[in-house]
């Protein structure tokens, strides 16, 4: 099990939250996503930890940015 946070930017509501909730949640193995929007901290708990080019493609396509 691997759980690793992440930094997003842009989000500004709960719909934010749910969005990149829902997109990151569609990478094969992610069993939790968790957004802390007052920080832009997501946790992604996974069987293994996905790559970051899948991650960002995820935040990208819920319209945010993946911060280095």
């Amino acid at each position: 099990m691997s759980e690793t946070i992440y930094t997003v930017t842009g989000m500004t509501c709960g719909h934010c939250v749910s969005s990149v909730t829902e997109e990151v949640g569609k990478i094969s193995g992610v069993t939790d996503v968790r957004v802390d929007l007052p920080t832009g901290a997501v946790t992604v708990v996974s069987a293994e930890e996905p790559s970051v080019a899948d991650v960002r493609a995820a935040v990208e396509e819920a319209g945010y940015e993946l911060t280095a």
